[in-house]
């Protein structure tokens, strides 16, 4: 086994562990399962004693240019009192989406290896600057706390 397979196959729990990490700086009551069989990465309480159910998906900084923001072939079906957290390590940004509006606003592939899985990608890329950025209509799910998570109902 090398180092860069070791270090890519720990990528995903490294990063897991990274937005977990900030969640509790923000004082988050975070708890985390220890087998991952039901993409359920973390359990959050929130303030008014309810829990809600947290899938994190990274990309790293090593993915090709233009797919930063890029979360493709995800089996998913709605889910009550379920978040997403997306991470792209390139743009250091993430995205917090519930389960009705990640399948909102996730599409359905039609064919290939990944068909009947969805795939969402946040970013644009300006190639003439080498620049990835969030495209507009995603703008909306760009977070810089965990607020949405703690105070709003996901099945809103």
């Amino acid at each position: 086994m090398s180092t860069s397979f070791r270090n890519s196959a720990a990528f995903g729990k490294r990063m897991e562990f990274y937005v977990v990490g900030l969640m509790l700086k923000e004082g988050l009551d975070v708890y985390l399962p220890l087998v991952d069989d039901d993409a359920i990465d973390a359990v959050v309480k929130k303030p008014d004693g309810s829990y809600v159910e947290i899938q994190i998906k990274a990309r790293s900084n090593d993915v090709k240019f233009g797919s930063s923001g890029l979360f493709a072939g995800l089996k998913h079906e709605h889910r009550k009192n379920y978040w997403f957290v997306f991470y792209s390590q390139r743009m250091d940004t993430i995205w917090i989406l519930s389960s009705k509006e990640f399948i909102n606003e996730a599409r359905q592939n039609k064919s290939g290896i990944n068909e009947g899985k969805k795939t969402i990608k946040f970013n644009g890329r300006n190639s003439k600057i080498n620049l990835e950025h969030v495209l507009p209509r995603y703008k909306k799910y760009v977070a810089t706390d965990f607020k949405r998570i703690q105070l709003e109902n996901p099945d809103h």
